[in-house]
């Protein structure tokens, strides 16, 4: 992992919370000038630390109320296999997330909805009849208690002289 001091953590850090902020209020909040805190940042994006800059959409507003996570078991895990069901689950809008897994399963993924009933039709029309797809088993969220959270940036602050981390 690539060294970050001071200022690239709480350029991090306040570009997580609000990523809308003008160089000049970052470069304020962090303890820069301007100059250098729009090269900091630039610098965090060329080297893959700052991957984008979205809204957080709130899906009930716009009628997504339902949450699903699906676990998708494929028919065989050889490479070539996953690799086009992999292409294939990136294809689809409503999958919001997607990660391969240990365990029970293949793949998990989150998958939004308008409602129990579109969801059902949209397992059985494009879950299930993606390539090499053995079995889906399907929870719902009852309630979100945490989404689209912060990354934890502590174990980046350099430790004070004489201390370690184990």
């Amino acid at each position: 992992m690539e060294l970050l001091d001071k200022f690239d953590i709480a350029i991090l850090n306040e570009l997580q919370r609000e990523a809308r902020l003008t160089n000049t209020e970052l470069a304020s909040r962090v303890g820069l000038s301007a100059a250098p805190c729009w090269r900091r940042v630039r610098a965090l994006e060329e080297a893959g630390f700052i991957t984008g800059y979205r809204a957080e959409i709130n899906r009930h507003k716009i009628g997504l109320g339902v949450l699903a996570f699906v676990r998708l078991d494929a028919a065989r895990n050889t490479g070539d296999v996953l690799q086009t069901l992999e292409e294939a689950i990136r294809k689809i809008p409503e999958v919001v997330s997607c990660h391969y897994i240990s365990g029970t399963g293949t793949f998990e993924l989150q998958v939004v909805s308008r409602d129990l009933n579109t969801f059902s039709q949209f397992a059985r029309d494009v879950l299930i009849n993606l390539p090499n797809v053995k079995d889906l088993h399907t929870s719902f969220s009852l309630g979100e208690v945490k989404a689209g959270g912060a990354l934890p940036l502590g174990h980046l602050m350099p430790l004070p002289v004489g201390n370690s981390r184990k």
